[in-house]
């Protein structure tokens, strides 16, 4: 019994920072931001990427908007799409890495971690924002990110946007719904790790998101290095 419940606390202290996306206080204690300093300001954000078709249709009306945002692009698909990558830049946004492949963190080796990041920065580039997939963190996955003088950052606001099911308006409705001054917005260009075409639906939302920030009187900026 006694050592059964050791066991037990182990692990759910080893899977204290998997709280994170869905435990406020939890992020707060693990020091993983999930709003800006700066009250007056929106941050929109895009994991998953580069995307073919997501990632320029979500460019082109933020293009349109005059917004700048943060993509948190993942290595293995910025070695698939090219040049994608570089027109995020170029347009500019804000890059920060996603991992090198879209993979749970708290089913890797403190190894195997390590080797994903190294992959990452070699291939996204120079960062220094990170997102787990999943918005999943764990111990090792903690210093492995801050060993290298990144900031993990997760998020106040999400459209579940890769879910089954989501469209424009649920999408819409639940970034509106939890969107505070300060607030940092969870978005997908891309579908290669959710529901085929989600994108789409993603694409169909962003417009009445813009639209209503700049009508609460809030601006949007890309987030800011070492928030």
């Amino acid at each position: 019994m006694i050592a059964a419940r050791a066991a037990a606390l182990a692990a759910a202290a080893w899977s204290v920072p998997a709280l994170a996306p869905i435990v406020p206080h939890v992020a707060r204690a693990m020091r993983i931001p999930t709003v800006l300093a700066s009250s007056g300001d929106v941050a929109i954000t895009f994991d998953d990427g580069p995307h073919p078709q997501g990632t320029p249709a979500v460019l082109e009306l933020l293009a349109a908007a005059g917004v700048t945002a943060t993509f948190f692009l993942v290595g293995e698909q910025v070695r698939r799409t090219g040049s994608l990558a570089s027109e995020i830049a170029a347009a500019g946004h804000a890059i920060a890495i996603h991992g090198d492949r879209h993979r749970n963190l708290l089913r890797l080796t403190p190894g195997a971690i390590a080797q994903d990041l190294d992959r990452a920065a070699d291939t996204i580039g120079p960062a220094d924002l990170h997102r787990a997939p999943y918005g999943i963190y764990s111990w090792p996955a903690l210093a492995a990110v801050r060993a290298r003088a990144w900031t993990p950052v997760l998020w106040s606001a999400w459209g579940r946007d890769w879910a089954r099911g989501a469209t424009g308006a649920s999408i819409s409705s639940l970034v509106l719904r939890d969107l505070h001054p300060g607030g940092i917005v969870l978005l997908h260009d891309a579908d290669d790790y959710s529901v085929p075409g989600s994108w789409r639906a993603t694409v169909s939302a962003l417009p009445r998101i813009l639209d209503a920030i700049g009508e609460r009187g809030l601006r949007t900026a890309a987030l800011p290095q070492g928030l």
